[in-house]
This record gives structure tokens, sequence and C-alpha cells, in this order.
């Protein structure tokens, strides 16, 4: 069973500055968890068939001006009160409309929360569609230590011991930044793209055998730190094994599945002398050129002469 997520509407009133006309209750306990937003034209002309209740509902300039062409068939009360009495979540209307006063009749009756905001319709709905996104996104946490470097969210990977944090701290210290250590809330925000971040109760923390837990945005101020980055990459860390076989040519792409979404995958073996933070920032570097459209290892067996121009696919290991 897909597990759902709410946020409660007191986060929607304070992070999109939103006027409370009405609350049936605190707002702390209203609970939203639909991403979804409707505009109720059809259902304030009394069609209410496939209406999502469950929706925040966004009234603007055009479902008022309807509203006020009822006014004189005296047909207005009776639309509101049907739309009203399905209940929706919340309903807010833009641009500081003023509110007809049936409407918050009707809020009070059947207890819908009523709001306002003086942004232009299209606006906020774009702005509450991608908080809603955001904070209702489907989620997991993995155990690993999320870096930016050069501007490409890494996702470190790897059983503990094998020098993550270590590793985070090595980058930090070479002016990248740390999102999270330990464990990584990662939400899948659109059908492309994961979103990484800590758990606020531990959030800049990291943890460093031998030394215990520091402060990395005390130690080493705000510009090391931050609080979400999207995933662009994933590199598993783990111990070298000299009987396996390691990738030497980059040709081809892997991938990690990470709800749903390929995020393109290495394995860097950790020895002694090897700097990892050299070869993460590297790394980061190569993923974004193979974003561009260009390969190092195609264009060095293009100069070679063992593959033709626009070949991709060869297998390596006969060469």
């Amino acid at each position: 069973m897909i597990p759902t997520f709410s946020v409660n509407l007191a986060k929607i009133i304070k992070d999109m500055n939103i006027n409370t006309v009405y609350l049936p209750k605190d707002a702390k306990e209203i609970l939203i968890h639909s991403p979804d937003i409707n505009r109720p034209g059809l259902q304030l002309a009394g069609f209410f068939d496939f209406f999502d209740k469950d929706r925040i509902q966004i009234i603007g300039k055009s479902e008022y001006a309807f509203l006020e062409t009822l006014i004189e068939s005296q047909k207005i009360n009776e639309h509101i009160e049907a739309y009203f009495s399905r209940k929706p979540p919340a309903v807010i209307v833009t641009r500081d409309l003023e509110i007809f006063p049936y409407m918050i009749e009707c809020a009070r009756k059947y207890e819908v929360p009523l709001l306002t905001t003086s942004e232009p319709t299209s606006s906020f709905m774009s702005s509450l569609i991608a908080m809603l996104n955001v904070e209702l996104a489907p989620r997991i946490t993995r155990h690993g230590v999320l870096v930016e470097v050069y501007g490409e969210g890494i996702l470190l990977l790897g059983d503990s011991g094998v020098g993550k944090s270590e590793t985070a701290i090595e980058l930090v210290k070479r002016g990248h930044r740390l999102i999270a250590d330990d464990a990584v809330e990662i939400r899948r925000v659109s059908n492309k793209t994961l979103v990484g971040s800590s758990p606020e109760n531990i959030r800049h923390f990291l943890e460093l055998r031998g030394v215990g837990i520091i402060n990395a945005r005390r130690i080493f101020g705000m510009g090391a730190i931050k609080v979400t980055e999207k995933i662009d990459m994933a590199i598993e860390m783990e111990p070298w094994d000299q009987n396996k076989q390691y990738d030497r040519m980059g040709m081809e792409n892997e991938y990690t599945d990470i709800l749903g979404i390929k995020v393109p995958s290495l394995t860097i073996p950790v020895k002694p002398g090897r700097n990892l933070a050299i070869i993460i920032e590297v790394a980061a570097m190569n993923n974004r050129q193979k974003k561009m459209g260009y390969n190092a290892a195609q264009e060095l067996l293009q100069n070679l002469g063992m593959i033709e121009p626009g070949e991709s696919n060869t297998n390596w290991d006969e060469y």
C-alpha cells in the first residue's frame, strides 16, 4: 500500500502569506492530502460530476464575475450553498476580491475554511502547486550522505564505517556544501526529479568516528550547508575488492532506481591512498558533461579507431 502524506493548513497560510476570513478550528488541525487544486467554474454553475472534494478550491476573477451575474436572477445564494455543501478542505479567493456575505455564512454553516490572498490567480496557483508537490511528495529515507558538488547533488551510499562522513567533511573544506548526513529524506517532487534533505532534528550534524558529533554550520559557516538539493547522482562507496572488476572506461551509464526514478550511479572502491573527495569532484563534473552530451571515453575510443563516430554500445571487454 502506497503511504499518503499531509500538510496542515497553518503551514500553507504561513508560507503562502494567506489571510484568514473564517476557520472552523485551529489551522494546524486541518490537513490537506491532495497536491491538486481546482478552480470551480463548473461547480459554481451547478455541475458536480467528477468533482474532487479533497482539493483546495481557488476562486479567481472569472469565477467571481460569474457569481456577480447571478445576483440579478437571485440565484447566487443557491449556487454558493450547493458548492460549500460539498465541504472542500479550503476555499481561497484571490486578488483581494470582496467576499460575498452569503459565502461567509455557508463557510460557517458547513465548516469550510475561507481564505483570501492579494496575489493574482495564476501566479498564486503556480506557487501553491509547487509547494504542495514538495510537501505531499512520495518519500523514503536512505542511509547515506547528500552533498552539493559543483552544483550537482551527490548521494553517497555505502555501509557504516566506509568513510561517507569523512569524505563529506573533506568536500565541505574544499568549498562544497553539506545537505544531510546519516539519514537522507528523499522526495519525488515530479516524474523526473528527486529532492533530498535532512530530518530537521539532525540537520547540519555529522558523526565522525573518533571525534564524535560536530555541527558543520557552526564549524564551517553558513556557506558550507544547504537545506535541500536535487539528487543528480548516486555513488556507492565500498571497500576495495581485488577480485572484483571495476569499471575503467565509464562508457556505459549505470543507474540506481529510487522511488521509480533512474538516477545515474557509480561504484567507487575505497582503500588507503585514494583521495575520495577529488574523485567525487571529478565524477560530479563528468556527470554534468554527460548530461550535456559529451562522453570522454567515447571520444577516446573514436580517436583510437576502436569505434565509429556515434557508436556507444560496443562490448568493451573484448579490447
